[in-house]
C-alpha cells in the first residue's frame, strides 16, 4: 500500500537549452568541481568562523556589556572590538586545525586548538544520519550533518556547516559505506511512500485534546476579562495563549511538507519549514514500534507511529522518534511491514487482561512479533520484534499476586517506547516469558546483524 505525493508539473528544459521556442540559445556556465568527499581531508565551510564570532559577540553585548556601557560607549566598543578580534583569531584557528574524512571504513574527525581530539569510529556503529536545515543555513545554502552511533548520548558527531551539496554527497558515502559498498557508489534510489497533505496536518494538530481545551479556556478568559473589565483575567490568558501557539504551532511547522521514502538504505523522512530535515534511519535500526491514535483522531482514521532507533538517545530521542507524525491506520501497518520484514502485526491474534479494564488492554504473540495494545480514550499499540528484544521480564506484587495477576515487560534499547501488559493471568504471563524466550534465540540465531546490509548473503541468516 503506498501514498504517493502529488505528481510534480511536467519537465523543465535541461540547463543551456532552449526552454521553448523562440527562446534562444544559452551556453551552459561553467561549475566549479565538487569535491570528492570519500578520499582525503576536509573541513566544515568557512562560515563556521563568523557565525561563532556574531554568536559570542551577541552574548558578551547582552551580558556584561549594560554594565561596561556606564563606564562609557567608547571603552564598550573597545572591549567589544578586542573581544570580536580575539575570538576571530581562535575561531580562525580551530577551523584550520579541524577536519574530517572517510578512512577505508572509519570516519576520522579531528578537532580542537588548545585541547586536541581525534576520533576514528567504525562505520559498522552508525546508527542514523541527519541532514538538518534551520531557516538561516537554508538561505545561505549550508547544512548540518549529524551522524548518530552506537554508544549513547555522547557518541553523536556534528560536522557544521557544510555546503548542502557536500552534506548530501558525504551523506550517501557513509551509508554506502556502513551498508558495506564503496563510498563512490551512486546514492540508492528511493520509492515514494507517504506524503502528509497539509490539511490533514493541520485537522490532527486541532483534534487534540490540550489544544482544543486550552482554546476554550482561553477564550472564556478572554470574553471574562473584557466583561468585567478585570485585565488581570486578560493578563492570565497570555500565557495561556503562548503555551498554546508552542504546543499547536511547534508540530505543524514542524511537520509541514512531511515526505517519507523507502530506499535500499533505509527510511528517509524530509520534513520542516523554520529548520528543514533529511533523516534516514538504515535498515535494522529501528528497535520497537507504537502506533499512537488519540480518541479525536478515530473520526479522522489517522494514527501516530513513533519508534525506538538505536543510537537516538536524550534530546536528540524526543526530536527524531516519530517516524510518521499523522498517517492513515492502515499506512502505519505497512510501515511495520517494511520495518519488520516477513511479519504482519495485523494478523497478531490480541487476547484481552483478565481484569477487563481498558488501561490493560491486550496482548499477543506469535513467532516474529510481541504486540501489546492498551488505551480507552488514547489506544496505544506496542510492536517488538523478538530479534530486537533485550531482556523479558514477568513481576508481580503482593496485591497483584492475591489477585492472581501479574505484568510482562519487554526491555528494548532507550526510546519513548516501553512495551509493557498488565493484568495478565500468572499462567498466561509465565508462558509468555517462556516462549518469547524461545522465539528470542531463534530469531537472533537467524537473523543477520544490522552491519553491511547490502554485501551480506542468504548463509548469513542460516545461523550455522
Amino acid at each position: 500500500m503506498r501514498f504517493l505525493p502529488p505528481t510534480a508539473g511536467g519537465p523543465t528544459p535541461p540547463h543551456g537549452r532552449p526552454g521553448g521556442p523562440g527562446q534562444p540559445h544559452q551556453p551552459d556556465r561553467p561549475r566549479r568541481p565538487e569535491p570528492d568527499v570519500t578520499r582525503g581531508a576536509h573541513r566544515t565551510h568557512w562560515a563556521a568562523v563568523p557565525f561563532q564570532v556574531v554568536l559570542v559577540t551577541t552574548v558578551f553585548l547582552a551580558l556584561p556589556g549594560p554594565l561596561l556601557s556606564e563606564l562609557g560607549l567608547t571603552w564598550l566598543f573597545l572591549a567589544t572590538l578586542a573581544l570580536a578580534c580575539g575570538t576571530t583569531a581562535f575561531a580562525l584557528l580551530s577551523w584550520w586545525q579541524s577536519s574530517f574524512g572517510l578512512r577505508e571504513d572509519h570516519l576520522v574527525v579531528h578537532s580542537g586548538l588548545v585541547r586536541r581530539s581525534s576520533r576514528e569510529i567504525p562505520l559498522s556503529r552508525l546508527q542514523a544520519v541527519d541532514v538538518v536545515r534551520p531557516l538561516l543555513m537554508q538561505v545561505l545554502g549550508l547544512a548540518e550533518l549529524r551522524v548518530e552511533l552506537a554508544g549513547g548520548d555522547a557518541s553523536e558527531i556534528r560536522l557544521r556547516y557544510l555546503r548542502w551539496e557536500t552534506a548530501e554527497r558525504f551523506r550517501a558515502a557513509l551509508l554506502a559505506h556502513a551498508a558495506g559498498l564503496s563510498g563512490s557508489t551512486p546514492e540508492a534510489p528511493e520509492s515514494p511512500f507517504y506524503k502528509l497533505p497539509f490539511g490533514l496536518l493541520l485537522a490532527a494538530m486541532t483534534f487534540r485534546l490540550p489544544v482544543l481545551g486550552a482554546s476554550m479556556l482561553f477564550l472564556v478568559l478572554v470574553v471574562t476579562g473584557f466583561a468585567m473589565a478585570e485585565p488581570g483575567v486578560l493578563g492570565g490568558a497570555i500565557p495561556l495563549m503562548l503555551g498554546l501557539m508552542r504546543g499547536f504551532l511547534g508540530p505543524l511547522t514542524r511537520y509541514t511538507d512531511f515526505y517519507a521514502s523507502l530506499s535500499p538504505d533505509g527510511l528517509r523522512l524530509r520534513y520542516g519549514v523554520f529548520q528543514a530535515r533529511m533523516q534516514t534511519v538504515p535498515p535494522d535500526r529501528v528497535q520497537a514500534v507504537r502506533i499512537v491514535e488519540p480518541l479525536l483522531w478515530r473520526s479522522l482514521g489517522v494514527v501516530r507511529v513513533e519508534a525506538n532507533v538505536a543510537g537516538y538517545v536524550g534530546e536528540r530521542q524526543m526530536d527524531s522518534s516519530t517516524l510518521l507524525p499523522v498517517a492513515p491506520r492502515e499506512l502505519a501497518y505497512a510501515l511495520v511491514d517494511e520495518l519488520f520484514p516477513g511479519t504482519d502485526a495485523r494478523s497478531v491474534a490480541l487476547h484481552p487482561a483478565l481484569t477487563g479494564r481498558p488501561r490493560d488492554g491486550a496482548l499477543g504473540v506469535d513467532e516474529h512479533l510481541y504486540v501489546a495494545r492498551r488505551g480507552r480514550f488514547c489506544e496505544v499499540t506496542e510492536i517488538v520484534p523478538h530479534a530486537r528484544t533485550q531482556t523479558i521480564r514477568m513481576s508481580a506484587g503482593p496485591l497483584a499476586r492475591r489477585r492472581g495477576v501479574a505484568e510482562v515487560d519487554v526491555d528494548t534499547p532507550p526510546g519513548p517506547i516501553r512495551a509493557r501488559a498488565t493484568g495478565r493471568e500468572i499462567t498466561e504471563a509465565r508462558r509468555v516469558v517462556d516462549g518469547m524466550a524461545a522465539y528470542g534465540h531463534e530469531a537472533r540465531r537467524t537473523t543477520p546483524g544490522p552491519e553491511r546490509w547490502a554485501t551480506r548473503s542468504d548463509a548469513d541468516t542460516s545461523g550455522d
